[in-house]
């Protein structure tokens, strides 16, 4: 790993590698220079770790120069030998010339790379030439393989960079031309596809693997059949990972490359570098909904049509179902307002989803079981929301352990999806975490207008579309967004009606809203007057339509009640921004007034 990835100073950061469980590191000019330590000591400091310094980086605008620069670029070089002998490392970085003055000419680059590679020999220094995406003439790894090919000095060979690479669209498949000796060094980096300049993507939008749009797996599967037996290390510039906690953030970084190591070896089919089989969810188990004092919820659940299934045995939990849709309010944890904690998934093998997840350095989760209680396996995501996994039935497992209630609910639903929401530090390590640990595929990123800034959306999802988990990132600023449950009934509006009977208000919609629905679809009238009159919203594509509403929020969670008709996929996507704004309408009328809603005052 590169210590450019990490918040603090270099011995803090590599006190996190090493706790991370990375074996070597790339260690950034600018961290040593920053660094109190001498190169003796910081070398002395890794071989306690453990760590191998594995390359000296960067080495900038050498080649292709003219004389007097290319000698005070010798001198500089000299300089920079004299550091890595005392670091005790053998491998330098040299990136592509990006200067203005650059001349473009290969035989004059490779005959000054050549000349500094013959000057570096002499100290048993090896050169990795890298062509950056930005260089001034040379920004595909092709041309600079064409010109170490030219220079042909037994030191000097190419270094990868897959951001550099896939960035520019340029084909990954001619690396296999490249002899696997030649490859000196190899960095990883993902990122998102943006269209923006490239310099600027590269120094603050690159993420770890798993978190972005590259073909990571295809693109170290062309270098592994190349040849290369290096290491593998992350080069990552990304502002959000310089902020963040240092060992967190070495940790989420490991877990990044031993989900890459494992899918590229399944794709490679290769032994080396496995975990167990990832266990794809079947469906959700439950989720949970924790606080100091949950009995609003239970008014809510009810009026909604959930049956009590009653109060655990053992614990002070309680347990609401609809079908396939059961929600467990748990009053153990003291939180000062009901939060959405946590949420079960059903798999063919439990045990080993657990395994594979502390293969990934997941934290297990502990919780209180007793005699004849069923032991449901758990991890942490990067907040502490909790991932269990079940592969027993749990009406004859786990819900048998609750007493007291009924199994009569006034409607049959499952969970449709569980949205959950994240600070903006924890987003691209959650997107991570539930793609590697929970093994669930990625979707496109949304961006949905809010009242305080687009709302970055992300659905992650299992490969039968079965499990669904839009997660959402509001800006820096903004609060982090509610979390919901939604729950798929086969009749939305019977749902609606019988809830209103109990007294159950609904989120209020605005009336021109549906002015712009009837203009946007020419509803039926039936249809119209009785969405708008039970403050239902609406959504239409291709495949189907879609009814849904939403309850009132309690603390930092609330419920969404959906139809899906005909092949309909999505999630309401153009109601969001209504819901949103009228969320923080009510809930700032209801902070100045206490109770009603701004539509009742109107």
């Amino acid at each position: 790993m590169a210590t450019v990835c990490l918040s603090g100073g270099l011995v803090e950061k590599l006190h996190a590698c090493a706790s991370a469980g990375f074996d070597g590191v790339e260690i950034m000019d600018a961290d040593l220079v920053a660094a109190y330590e001498s190169p003796e000591e910081i070398r002395t400091l890794c071989e306690r770790l453990g760590l191998s310094i594995d390359m000296y980086q960067p080495f900038r605008d050498v080649e292709g120069v003219d004389e007097d620069t290319f000698a005070d670029n010798l001198r500089r070089a000299e300089a920079k030998f004299d550091v890595m002998e005392r670091l005790g490392t053998d491998l330098i970085l040299l990136c592509s010339n990006a200067g203005t003055a650059t001349i473009d000419d290969d035989d004059l680059a490779a005959d000054q790379l050549g000349r500094l590679a013959d000057l570096a020999a002499q100290r048993g220094i090896r050169i990795a030439y890298e062509a950056l995406a930005w260089g001034r003439f040379v920004d595909d790894y092709r041309h600079a393989w064409r010109i170490v090919q030219r220079a042909d000095r037994p030191n000097l060979g190419v270094c990868l960079d897959s951001f550099h690479i896939l960035s520019r669209g340029h084909d990954p498949a001619a690396i296999e031309e490249i002899p696997g000796e030649k490859i000196f060094f190899l960095q990883l980096a993902d990122a998102p596809a943006l269209d923006m300049d490239v310099l600027q993507w590269s120094r603050h939008h690159r993420l770890f693997p798993g978190e972005g749009d590259f073909d990571l797996t295809g693109f170290l599967g062309h270098v592994l059949r190349a040849g290369y037996a290096g290491p593998l290390s992350l080069e990552v510039f990304n502002d959000t990972f310089r902020q963040t906690a240092v060992f967190r953030t070495a940790a989420h970084a490991r877990r990044s490359l031993t989900w890459l190591a494992d899918r590229t070896a399944l794709a490679e089919r290769r032994d080396a570098g496995r975990l167990l089989d990832a266990q794809h969810a079947h469906g959700v188990d439950f989720v949970e909904i924790s606080g100091d004092d949950l009995h609003d919820l239970d008014q809510l659940l009810d009026q909604l049509g959930f049956a009590f299934r009653g109060r655990h045995r053992s614990k002070p939990v309680r347990l609401w179902t609809a079908g396939g849709a059961r929600i467990i309010l748990n009053e153990q944890l003291r939180l000062e307002s009901p939060r959405l904690t946590g949420f079960g998934l059903t798999v063919d093998d439990a045990a080993q989803a657990s395994r594979r997840a502390g293969s990934l350095g997941a934290d297990p989760v502990y919780r209180r079981t007793y005699r004849d209680e069923v032991e449901l396996r758990a991890v942490a995501s990067p907040d502490g929301t909790e991932v269990y996994w079940n592969d027993d039935d749990p009406e004859t497992g786990w819900v048998s352990e609750f007493e007291g209630g009924t199994a009569v609910a006034a409607f049959t639903g499952d969970i449709d999806h569980i949205n959950l929401s994240w600070a903006w530090q924890d987003f691209d390590e959650a997107v991570l975490f539930m793609r590697s640990v929970v093994a669930l595929d990625a979707e496109p990123v949304a961006e949905v207008p809010g009242p305080r800034g687009l709302v970055r959306s992300q659905v992650m999802r299992s490969p039968d579309r079965v499990v669904r988990l839009p997660m959402n990132l509001a800006p820096p600023t903004a609060p982090v967004p509610h979390r919901h449950i939604a729950v798929r009934v086969e009749d939305a509006v019977a749902v609606a009606r019988a809830a209103h009977a109990k007294g159950l208000g609904f989120l209020p919609v605005p009336h021109n809203y549906y002015d712009d629905l009837q203009a946007r679809f020419a509803l039926d009238a039936d249809l119209f007057e009785t969405l708008q009159s039970l403050d239902l919203l609406y959504d239409r594509d291709a495949g189907g339509e879609f009814i849904h509403f939403y309850t009132p929020t309690h603390g930092g969670v609330f419920l969404e009640i959906v139809e899906r008709r005909g092949g309909y996929d999505g999630y309401g996507a153009p109601n969001a921004p209504v819901r949103l704004s009228a969320q923080r309408q009510v809930s700032t009328w209801t902070d100045a007034h206490g109770s009603g809603t701004p539509a009742e005052r109107t």
